[in-house]
């Protein structure tokens, strides 16, 4: 299994709008690509020097290959949204994961 997580920084003036569109239409809008088999979201508990909140989004999908397809055929949609909505008070990063073991 592959975790694609992307971690947000996220400026507070606009916190309450971003949680909002996280929860009520773009976690969906990743997960009916089809590409991702669940999401989870989760409050990073460290705070930041620049401020803001921060938040980590795992999505969970079945090979490397199937998220390469999502980076190649709805990735840069999906992103463009978050720019337009909320630019310079939004700060992204990703990261793939390999899951060895749960317990």
């Amino acid at each position: 299994m592959i975790i694609y997580n992307v971690t947000i920084n996220i400026h507070e003036s606009v916190h309450d709008q971003w949680m909002q569109w996280m929860q009520e239409k773009h976690i969906s809008d990743v997960l009916n690509t089809g590409k991702f088999t669940s999401a989870r979201m989760v409050k990073v508990l460290v705070e930041e020097e620049m401020g803001g909140v921060t938040y980590s989004i795992q999505y969970t999908t079945d090979s490397k290959e199937t998220l390469q397809r999502y980076y190649k055929e709805d990735a840069p949609r999906l992103r463009e949204e978050g720019l337009q909505l909320f630019g310079d008070k939004m700060l992204a990063f990703r990261t793939e994961l390999e899951l060895i073991s749960e317990h």
